[in-house]
């Protein structure tokens, strides 16, 4: 993927491992808090991607991704650690995850989440890409504080039924069934999500029907689809301008 820039922001892909380093010491900055490495066996089958400020090359965001030939091969992800995705080995074709998404704590800019996903469009059109998934997390492992997101994902986003994970993960919380005869305020609960979940959502994606408890990284997660083709068209149109740089 060649550099896309937008104003100061620009996006890239790790080139020396001096560039990884700088990831997992921000990932460990955003999930675990103060100064480390967070890493995992993960990051050497990765492509890296860093959003850094071009006038000052502060690394200001990253994320990772896993590129597989199709479904058959979703077995190998970090995702599948922490859900049951027998389902899932049926989707023909390439399928991308994304991981390990992170910004600086003091960014606000959101043009940083909108080149994140312009580089994201670009790796997924030229790997032709039909589904990208990940696991997108809340903060903590309590779940009461994100009631609101849980009860609207259970009654208007969760996975079609041919592909939904299935629980593997030793704790979970099944908003899905528990939250079930919930009527979320769709307002509340959309300003409740994760940015990233957010940016999925809109772009049509889909859900677990639980939340892993995830003790070591200190968060609740869902596992998390887009299937391409599904995309709005308006959405399609609008991250593909961003890619275009």
């Amino acid at each position: 993927m060649e550099p896309l820039q937008k104003g100061r922001l620009r996006a890239r892909l790790a080139r020396t491992p001096e560039d990884v380093d700088r990831a997992q010491a921000l990932r460990h900055l955003c999930f675990k808090g103060g100064p480390g490495r967070d890493h995992d066996a993960f990051d050497d089958q990765c492509d890296h991607v860093l959003i850094e400020d071009h006038g000052s090359d502060r690394l200001l965001a990253c994320y990772r991704v896993l590129a597989l030939p199709d479904g058959a091969q979703i077995g190998n992800s970090y995702s599948a650690q922490f859900y049951d995705l027998a389902r899932l080995t049926r989707f023909e074709g390439p399928v991308v995850e994304m991981g390990r998404f992170c910004v600086a704590p003091d960014q606000r800019d959101p043009d940083i989440l909108r080149l994140a996903w312009g580089a994201m469009t670009r790796l997924v059109d030229a790997l032709g890409a039909g589904l990208l998934f990940g696991c997108a997390s809340f903060t903590g492992t309590d779940a009461a504080p994100h009631h609101p997101a849980f009860a609207l994902l259970g009654q208007a986003y969760l996975a079609p039924a041919r592909w939904r994970p299935q629980v593997k993960a030793p704790r979970v919380f099944p908003f899905g069934r528990l939250l079930a005869q919930e009527t979320p305020d769709p307002r509340r609960g959309m300003m409740a999500m994760p940015p990233l979940l957010r940016t999925y959502l809109g772009m049509g994606g889909w859900v677990s029907d639980h939340a892993v408890v995830d003790l070591a990284m200190n968060t609740l997660h869902v596992f998390t689809g887009v299937e391409i083709r599904a995309i709005p068209a308006a959405r399609a149109r609008a991250l593909r301008l961003v890619a275009g740089g």
